[in-house]
């Protein structure tokens, strides 16, 4: 079952859309702790080209033997890469959890640009949440002040 939330209704199985990916906030239902994050809608994967396909190439220049599909990136049954959360998830259960789609976006820069927008608004590394940096560059830990 798909239980993403976008404006407090739940997406339906069929949905689709011609966005990029999403920003999106899971919310712990018993301590509030919570995770911000995105997920593109679909990946791409390097397949190799057929003998066929291959001698099929036509025009001057070297011939290509790959090319690029665009698969499913399974972001309906997706919990965040969080080791944390994921592990809270597996021993409490999905149904303590709550994920909430935050925003849209339309094209990858944009989609980096707002899951630190929104890291930032948030106050994720100075807050009780999950994430625990943002960009892979700024940690929590660089930031602790001592008492």
């Amino acid at each position: 079952m798909n239980n993403w939330l976008y404006e407090y209704v739940p997406l339906r199985d069929d949905f689709t859309t011609d966005n990029y990916g999403f920003i999106y906030k899971i919310t712990n239902l018993e301590s509030n702790k919570f995770y911000i994050g995105r997920k593109s809608f679909v990946h791409n994967k390097k397949k190799k080209l057929t003998k066929k396909e291959i001698a099929e190439q036509t025009g001057p220049g070297r011939r290509s033997t790959t090319k690029v599909e665009q698969i499913d990136s399974g972001w309906r049954k997706y919990w965040g890469s969080s080791k944390e959360l994921l592990a809270d998830v597996k021993l409490l259960g999905e149904d303590k959890f709550e994920r909430e789609i935050l925003k849209f976006c339309p094209t990858k820069k944009q989609l980096t640009f707002y899951e630190i927008q929104y890291q930032i608004q948030y106050s994720v590394l100075f807050t009780n949440t999950y994430n625990d940096n943002i960009l892979g560059k700024f940690f929590r830990k660089d930031f602790v002040i001592a008492e």
